[in-house]
């Protein structure tokens, strides 16, 4: 019987000096989704995603590829992904056809199987009329989308993608995006990064939500916008340290957060024109 969770990471940890870039992460992958980290730069989502696929040594917890240990059986882990990361290049003094192909050869993948794969992967990604240019001429979005035809040269059962669309123009993310919809329907399972709500909701089945390396919330998107999307945040500025006190006095029934000058007043959304009043009677009055 195959396995119905393909990935699994138990309390992965890792600090770098100290900043604790990932704080006992742990969250189970579905053979056929595509799942994804969803946060700000800087939340621990590529250090995850490197801890996973054994580029990284966690400090603490533990990896699974189906169902290999990434850090005991590293070679039997790997032979089961691909990977697109967020900054890498092609061999730019290489056409995007002579990539492919040594790429191919590197996985093993025979001559004939290797020329097949890479016309119908070009042909997806509207690259084919290209692929005698040198990688050199060609711009960011068309790299990125020759990185995704590499990774899939060896026709992986799983695909990692950190933040496979940023920064692209539109035709490129859109040309991506459709192409990552079309893997999960053939059963592939993907696992990618993005600061992008919209672009979680369009591709994910479930999505790890993560900031200041813990996962904070976990769901499908529908499930994440019902338990989020009742509340809101409002954002308040001084031009001194926020004064404690007046924040207990006038905001004590909401949950409050103080970043020096910076005051976050997160409220239901009912609430939102109570707070807005109570907020411009302090500032009348100062």
């Amino acid at each position: 019987m195959p396995l119905e969770n393909v990935v699994e990471a138990y309390d992965l940890t890792k600090t770098f000096g100290n900043i604790k870039a990932v704080d006992g992460v742990s969250f189970r992958v579905r053979r056929g989704e595509i799942y994804g980290l969803l946060g700000p730069n800087g939340a621990g989502k590529t250090t995850t995603i490197r801890m996973i696929i054994g580029i990284i040594t966690p400090d603490k917890g533990e990896a699974y590829i189906m169902g290999y240990n990434v850090h005991k059986e590293p070679v039997k882990a790997r032979s089961f992904i691909g990977v697109v990361p967020e900054i890498s290049n092609p061999y730019v003094d290489l056409t995007v056809w002579e990539n492919l192909m040594l790429i191919g050869g590197i996985y093993c993948v025979p001559k004939e199987v290797r020329v097949r794969r890479a016309e119908k992967l070009l042909k997806m990604l509207g690259m084919y009329e290209d692929r005698n240019r040198k990688v050199k001429a060609l711009s960011k979005g068309m790299r990125r989308r020759l990185l995704l035809a590499m990774a899939l040269i060896s026709d992986p059962d799983i695909l990692f993608l950190d933040e496979p669309t940023s920064g692209l123009d539109v035709i490129s993310a859109r040309i991506i995006r459709s192409l990552l919809l079309k893997l999960k329907k053939r059963g592939k399972t993907i696992i990618l990064t993005t600061h992008n709500i919209d672009e979680a909701g369009m591709l994910c089945d479930r999505v790890a939500v993560m900031n200041r390396g813990r996962i904070i919330a976990m769901g499908t998107p529908e499930e994440l916008k019902i338990k989020f999307g009742k509340y809101t945040r409002i954002l308040l500025c001084f031009n001194k340290e926020v004064d404690v006190e007046l924040v207990k006095k006038h905001f004590d029934s909401y949950e409050t957060i103080i970043q020096g000058r910076r005051l976050i007043i997160i409220c239901k959304l009912r609430d939102i024109e109570e707070v807005l009043d109570q907020i411009l009677r302090i500032v009348r009055t100062c």
